[in-house]
């Protein structure tokens, strides 16, 4: 009988129980619902059994129960700290003068705003908002709304779902409409698209992805659906891909569009020099079958391959292109916006197919220097490019990015 009294008094005992967190529910309501009081005692299990009652309300988005001690002179005196998170609320008017306000839980949805804001010498500049609810479809989730008009069009309702530690490390599904005016023929594309994608993160710098859907496309008054299936590779050490210093870009794509086919490959490295300076080389090919649409072949010229040259010069089955490029930041590193400079010369060429009649074939060469501008989210660059049997143009691009 002695030693159980011994034991009895040696055990572990709530002697206060503290809530914090709650702003809807009372601390005496959160005690009632965690099941503990002053004077129980405590094992292993409490801490687990009290947060496993308190979710099971779920009245709470989070809960965290943790156990600490009350007296450093007696281990036995336990304080249990309760802390609660019960979401959105909202202060709402009451007809009761003597409290006149009081916190009521907000159902309307948690919204994020995300600008779209970009330029190229392709489409011009677009302009809109991405609407974006978190955690719409559980953890790491986003149901998103864009809407953007000006150069591209667009409208539609996506999701995008992250896990790191499952298979599927990224599921992106939804539906867009979308609408550009094409940069050779000058005829309005527009285009709906249907698809699902899932990703697969070997390592961070190291991605495989699926994307399967269904495309329909109006262009020039020709009406087209097609099936799509694509897969793609990316392997990415770039820590800023914005600045990027002894880093490799690599992507491979294949994409399947009803009975043709589209390849992708798309090579960069870069090479820091001395001081801030930076040698960079890209190499990329796109390869359509020649019984896909013209409209889907690729387009030849301006920024994306080789400036001093409009993005409008020709379209072929095929494009080759290159560039080097020296990038200088003249800013230093620690300043929150970067500006710099960059030399570059670029050559490409496309292979024409048999109904490509006014397709020119030959090796293009430009070269010129640009100015430009990063800030966190945002990067400009203003590009002087002569091409080579051809005239000296200026290229604009940029983009808001998160």
């Amino acid at each position: 009988m002695w030693l159980l009294f011994a034991v009895w008094l040696l055990a572990e005992r709530v002697t206060a129980i503290q809530v914090h967190g709650n702003l809807l529910s009372s601390d005496d309501e959160v005690r009632q619902l965690a099941g503990v009081e002053i004077g129980s005692p405590v094992d292993d299990t409490t801490v687990e059994q009290v947060a496993a009652r308190l979710r099971a309300t779920r009245k709470f988005e989070s809960v965290q129960v943790l156990k600490r001690f009350a007296s450093i002179a007696d281990p036995t005196q336990v304080v249990i700290v309760i802390i609660v998170d019960e979401g959105r609320v909202r202060i709402a008017h009451t007809n009761d003068p003597e409290h006149p306000y009081r916190a009521v839980r907000n159902h309307w949805p948690r919204l994020m705003y995300q600008p779209i804001l970009r330029r190229s010498d392709q489409y011009g500049t677009t302009y809109g908002v991405r609407v974006a609810v978190p955690e719409y479809f559980g953890k790491n989730s986003r149901l998103i709304v864009p809407f953007a008009w000006g150069g591209e069009k667009q409208a539609g309702v996506q999701m995008d779902k992250q896990d790191d530690a499952g298979f599927l490390n990224r599921v992106q599904a939804g539906a867009t409409w979308s609408q550009r005016l094409h940069p050779v023929f000058e005829e309005r594309d527009d285009r709906i698209d249907v698809s699902a994608r899932g990703e697969h993160w070997f390592r961070p710098q190291f991605r495989v992805g699926v994307t399967a859907g269904v495309q329909h496309d109006t262009f020039a008054g020709e009406r087209d659906t097609f099936g799509r299936l694509s897969t793609d590779i990316v392997i990415d050490t770039r820590v800023d891909p914005a600045l990027p210093r002894n880093a490799i870009y690599g992507r491979a794509a294949w994409t399947q569009l009803g009975s043709g086919h589209i390849t992708d490959l798309d090579g960069r490295g870069y090479v820091g020099l001395f001081g801030q300076l930076v040698f960079g080389v890209r190499a990329q090919r796109t390869d359509a079958d020649p019984s896909l649409p013209s409209y889907l072949k690729p387009i030849f010229g301006g920024a994306a391959n080789v400036r001093g040259f409009s993005s409008g010069t020709t379209i072929g089955d095929s494009l080759t292109a290159t560039s080097a490029e020296l990038i200088l930041p003249i800013t230093s590193p620690l300043h929150l916006a970067r500006l710099g400079v960059s030399a570059f010369a670029d050559a490409g060429a496309v292979t024409c197919g048999a109904e490509l009649v006014s397709c020119d074939d030959t090796w293009k060469h430009g070269f010129g220097g640009s100015v430009w501008v990063t800030a966190t989210i945002i990067r400009l660059n203003v590009a002087v490019a002569h091409g080579v049997g051809s005239s000296t143009r200026v290229h604009v691009s940029g983009d808001i990015s998160f």
